[in-house]
Parts: C-alpha cells; structure tokens; sequence
C-alpha cells in the first residue's frame, strides 16, 4: 500500500539503529536514500546494507551539530536528486548523568547535537522540500514522562515536540511535520539501559517486549506516505503500552 518510487528521503543517524532501519525501508518502497551520520565506517556499512542501485543511494559524511554541515549536506541532496520529499532526522545521543553530574561541556554537546541538529537541518531543507513532503522528527518518551539520569537529554526531546508542532505551522499546507516519539529500543543506544532496567521495563510493557529498530521506521514510513495525509503537528508513541503504566 504505501510506495516511494520516484521520491527521495534525506536520513539522518543513517549509519546505524533507527536510521539504518528506517533507510532500508524507505528504499525498500522505492525511495532514493541520502544516508547522512558522522561516521564514515558505519555509513560505508550502511549502503551495503542497503543494497539498491548506486544511482538511489547517496551518503554524506557529516556532523549535525554544524550548522554549515548541514547546510552542505541538504544542498549535495539536492543537485545529486533535483530535490527532497522527505527529512527523516534520527541522528542523537544519549548520555546518562543525573542533573548534578552533568557538566557544561556535555551539557552543551547535547544540545548541540540533539536540539540544534534538529533547527539546523530543518532550516536547510525547508527550500528544498518538494510540495506534499514530509519532516519526521525524533523524540522519546522521556520527553513525556521524564527519566532518571537522562534530565538533558530529556530536554532536548521536549524542545523537539514543540519545536515540530510550530515547523508544522509554518510549512502547511506545502509539508507536513509530525514527531515520533520512541519507548525501550534494541539499539546500541540503549544497550547499557537494557542492560541494567530491561526485566523491569519489560514488566511494564503491556505488549511484554522491547522495540525494534524496525517497529519505528515503520511508524516512520506510515507519516511520510499518503496514508497520513491529513496528519501533520502530531506525535505518535511506540512503546508497548510502556507509556500506559
């Protein structure tokens, strides 16, 4: 039901986790794919992963945290393809540290990643958006309900929300902008995390297991097809149910 022939998705993140899962559908329906992370060696994985033809497929190496980056990066997108329909930014981190411990420097290099990685490549696709494309934004659960030690982080993921709901303002009805915002994923972002909580959170998971890589970018896929056409400055939970308890 949902096709992507003859469109382009720029991802971000698209080296590994979500990225890479969410590059490997969106090809998979069609798409022309700009895998775009910091690390070249993943990215290097990520188009042999991906396996299409090399004429669909474009990475770029680059840090969303500079604005000129990003700026380079959704202009290459665009000679190479003639345009984008659709901003898929999973690029983040995650670190773990409670409130006290944060210092300023990591402080600032989350929201230099997170949050103003998020401004910046918004800014610059905005003009190379074809009309009836889609931003999907990445946000969490604990922007929703908080989580211990994650305080900043959780703060970059709330901006986010708010941040998408005023984009989707500005840019209907041209482009649609919705959020999704992950539960407990199987990534390597979270591995410490399962690691430690996983019984626990499994417990009071009503579906009774951790997400997939997968189970989001499907989630992603849906919002960037016409079968969300009429939905845009929404935020969509996949968790389990996890965030029911």
């Amino acid at each position: 039901m949902i096709s992507f022939e003859r469109k382009v998705a720029l991802i971000t993140g698209a080296g590994t986790g979500i990225g890479l899962a969410t590059a490997v559908m969106m090809a998979a329906h069609g798409a022309s794919v700009v895998l775009v992370d910091i690390d070249r060696p993943a990215l290097a994985r990520a188009v042999d992963v991906l396996g299409v033809p090399p004429k669909r497929v474009l990475s770029i190496a680059a840090d969303v945290s500079d604005a000129q980056a990003c700026d380079h990066a959704v202009n290459q997108a665009a000679e190479r393809f003639g345009g984008i329909d659709f901003l898929v930014h999973c690029a983040g981190v995650y670190p773990e540290a409670t409130v006290a411990d944060t210092t300023d420097a990591a402080w600032q290099r989350l929201m230099g990643i997170n949050l103003n990685g998020t401004f910046f490549l918004c800014r610059a696709a905005q003009s190379q958006l074809r009309d009836g494309g889609a931003v999907v934004l990445l946000a969490s659960l604990a922007a929703h309900r908080g989580s211990y030690a994650h305080a900043a982080y959780a703060a970059t993921k709330g901006a986010i929300l708010s941040f998408a709901r005023s984009l989707a303002l500005e840019l209907a009805p041209r482009v649609r902008v919705n959020t999704v915002s992950p539960g407990i994923i199987q990534t390597a972002m979270t591995r410490d995390l399962i690691g430690q909580k996983g019984e626990q959170l499994l417990a009071a998971t009503p579906l009774g297991r951790h997400g997939t890589a997968d189970d989001i970018a499907g989630t992603i896929a849906f919002l960037c097809s016409p079968l969300a056409a009429f939905v845009t400055g929404e935020t969509l939970q996949v968790n389990g149910g996890l965030y029911i308890s």
